[in-house]
C-alpha cells in the first residue's frame, strides 16, 4: 500500500534530525587511527567536534542521509508491510523474513548514501589543511567518486552492507511487532505513545547489536583513502589489519554513541509511522461508513 510507503517517509526524516549527531560522532570513533587517536571516548569526541567546529559540524553529511533516508525508510516500511501482507500470516519467522527482505532490498541505495555521508564526516580529519574541503556536498562526493572509480567506487562497501542489514532489518520489525504485542499497544490506549516510543527504540538497540562488527569493518572500508593512500584491499584485509593493531575491541569502537543514538532515532521513526498509519486508515475508515449510506441510497 502506498500508505506504508508515505509513513516510512515521515518517519525516516524525522529520525535523521534526531540521530545525524550520534551517528557523525559513531563514524569519528570507529576510524581514529587507533596510534593517534584525537578522541578519548563518546562525550570527548562530541565536545571536540562542537567546541572546533561548532554545532554544525555534527550535521556534517546530513544531506545525503535526508535524501537517502526518508527515500530508504519508505522502501523498507513499504516492502516489510507488502511482504506481509503476501506472507499473510502474521508470525514471528515471517516479521523477520519481512524485514530481512527489506533490509536487502533498500542497500541498493542505503550503501552509495552512507558512502557520501562517511566522507562527509570525515573531511578534514587527517589532512594537513584540515579547513580544505574535499567535497562541497554529498551529491559532489558522489560525483568525484564515480569520475576516480566508477560504480565500482560508489558501490564500496556493499557487501559488508548486505550483510549488516538483511538480518539487521529482520531483528528489527521481529523486536518491534513482539514488543509492541507485549505491551499491548492498542489505538485506544492512553500510553500508547510511550509504549510506541520503549518499543521502537529497542528495536533499534538489538537491531545494531546484532551486527554492529559488521558495520564497524564497512565503515572502515568506506572512509578509507580520505586524504590518502588506500589502506586496505578488501573485508578480509580489513578484518586482519584492524584485529592485528587493536584485537577484538576493534569490533566495539563508536557502540556507545551508536546506542545512545539508535534509541532516539528508531523510538522517533517507528512511533512516527505508526501513529500516522493508524490515523490515516482510522480516517480512511470514518471515510467508508461515511460515504455508506449515500452508496445504499444511489443502488436504490
Amino acid at each position: 500500500m502506498a500508505l506504508d510507503f508515505v509513513a516510512g517517509c515521515i518517519g525516516g526524516a524525522a529520525g535523521v534530525l534526531v540521530g545525524h549527531p550520534f551517528d557523525t560522532v559513531k563514524v569519528r570513533l570507529q576510524v581514529q587511527s587507533v596510534d593517534k587517536p584525537l578522541y578519548r571516548g563518546t562525550y570527548h569526541c562530541f565536545q571536540s567536534i562542537v567546541r572546533q567546529e561548532s554545532m554544525l559540524g555534527l550535521y556534517k553529511g546530513i544531506g545525503s542521509p535526508m535524501m537517502g533516508l526518508t527515500f530508504i525508510n519508505a522502501i523498507v516500511f513499504g516492502v516489510q508491510g507488502n511482504a506481509m501482507r503476501m506472507l499473510a500470516a502474521d508470525t514471528p519467522l515471517h516479521q523477520f523474513l519481512a524485514g530481512a527482505a527489506a533490509g536487502l532490498i533498500q542497500c541498493v541505495i542505503c550503501c552509495p548514501m552512507e558512502l557520501a555521508k562517511t566522507r562527509m564526516q570525515m573531511q578534514g580529519t587527517g589532512q594537513k589543511s584540515p579547513s580544505r574541503k574535499l567535497y562541497k556536498n554529498s551529491l559532489d562526493c558522489l560525483v568525484r567518486i564515480y569520475r576516480k572509480e566508477g560504480i565500482r567506487g560508489i558501490n564500496r562497501g556493499m557487501v559488508t552492507t548486505v550483510i549488516r542489514e538483511t538480518p539487521g532489518f529482520g531483528v528489527y520489525f521481529l523486536t518491534y511487532d513482539t514488543l509492541t504485542r507485549s505491551l499491548r499497544c492498542e489505538p485506544d490506549d492512553g500510553y500508547i505513545i510511550p509504549k510506541l516510543l520503549l518499543a521502537g527504540g529497542m528495536s533499534g538497540i538489538a537491531s545494531w547489536i546484532s551486527t554492529y562488527p559488521v558495520d564497524v569493518i564497512k565503515s572502515r572500508l568506506q572512509a578509507d583513502g580520505v586524504g590518502g593512500a588506500n589502506r586496505y584491499d578488501g573485508i578480509v584485509d580489513c578484518v586482519r589489519q584492524s584485529w592485528r593493531r587493536e584485537g577484538w575491541r576493534m569490533f566495539t569502537r563508536g557502540l556507545t554513541s551508536t546506542l545512545l543514538r539508535a534509541f532516539p532515532v528508531n523510538a522517533t521513526t517507528f512511533a512516527t509511522v505508526t501513529l500516522f498509519l493508524m490515523y490515516m486508515r482510522e480516517d480512511e475508515c470514518v471515510k467508508d461508513c461515511e460515504a455508506l449510506p449515500t452508496l445504499q441510497h444511489s443502488s436504490l
